[in-house]
């Protein structure tokens, strides 16, 4: 197996070193970066969830204004539809705003984690040049030892 290494000019005990350093940068990526993002992506998705519910008791509020608005009716027509109708136009443009701010919130969710997923390929296409380039210093270089 040695020969093997040696006949492609690998190094074991470095090919051992950058294991453990490759282990140790994906343990502090992970902690540091993947960790982070996870939570921040947590607390939108509550955020969301939030607004999904308040959607909800808009719904009911509007529900319940409308049982009023029929007891209204009742006692005075024309006064009980002024009323159901800017009881339902209120409750349409709070429903409206709530719904768009929570699809506001779930498109800028999904594009920070798309440039964040971005970035972090970027990052780490930027480290693997690197290596790789070093990795071929090094090869070249001891070829040309070799050769000497």
């Amino acid at each position: 197996m040695s020969q093997l290494f040696s006949a492609f000019g690998i190094d074991w005990h470095l090919l051992i070193a950058q294991a453990v350093n490759f282990g140790i940068v994906l343990i502090a990526l992970w902690y540091f970066l993947y960790k982070p993002v996870m939570a921040t992506l947590d607390k939108r998705r509550e955020m969301i969830a939030k607004g999904v519910d308040d959607a909800r008791k808009a719904g009911e509020k509007l529900a319940g204004a409308d049982g009023v608005a029929a007891a209204r009716v009742a006692d005075a027509d024309k006064k009980a539809d002024g009323i159901l109708a800017t009881a339902r136009e209120a409750a349409n443009k709070e429903k409206a705003s709530i719904v768009s701010a929570a699809e506001s919130r779930a498109a800028q969710v999904a594009a920070d984690a798309e440039a964040r997923a971005a970035e972090e390929v970027s990052r780490a296409r930027r480290e693997s040049e690197k290596d790789i380039a070093r990795l071929a210093l090094l090869a070249a270089e001891k070829v040309i030892r070799e050769k000497a």
